[in-house]
């Protein structure tokens, strides 16, 4: 995440450095990777509001009262990692409002950073576990574990993997 790479959480890095490398003082990049973490969260947020929304609705229907004790179970855990999630994608936005005139900048992007990769988890969990389900009850289990480890691959390499790559190349290249 490029708040989390751009900034040093405890490295002891002088405001001198950041002025030579990015013309920004330490307190300018702070206020300005905190803006760009409260943008990200925008976009993951929506996401999760409109699978959060589909998982509600689903339980009004029919059709779900006829689903299998297994496929109710999968549904409730769908609806409890995007909570989960939610929580997780909204408490630096909460944190950043209670805290930002205390200068604790550096904090909330430090373990906001964190929260967020775990919030994204969850929500490519539930995701998971949604589209798994959809399968299951269209085509059977052999379709739900189809797409369920597509999905899982899916994540996998798009959301961790490929960032994990590109940052790999970063240092090779002799980056931070």
């Amino acid at each position: 995440m490029r708040a989390h790479d751009e900034v040093s959480s405890g490295s002891g890095e002088a405001a001198g450095d950041d002025l030579e490398h990015t013309g920004e003082t330490r307190n300018q990049k702070l206020q300005r990777n905190v803006g760009e973490l409260l943008q990200e969260l925008r976009v993951a947020q929506a996401g999760v509001q409109i699978l959060f929304g589909f998982l509600l609705s689903v339980v009004f229907t029919d059709r779900f009262h006829e689903a299998s004790g297994f496929e109710k179970v999968l549904h409730l855990l769908a609806v409890l990692l995007t909570v989960a999630a939610t929580a997780l994608l909204i408490a630096p936005a909460a944190w950043h409002r209670l805290l930002f005139r205390t200068g604790r900048r550096d904090e909330i992007l430090r373990v906001g950073n964190r929260v967020v990769l775990v919030g994204f988890g969850c929500l490519a969990a539930a995701i998971t576990v949604t589209v798994a389900l959809i399968a299951k009850v269209v085509f059977g289990p052999v379709a739900m574990g189809l797409v369920g480890g597509l999905a899982v691959l899916l994540f996998g390499l798009l959301w961790f993997a490929v960032p994990g790559m590109l940052s790999g190349d970063r240092m090779r290249r002799g980056g931070h």
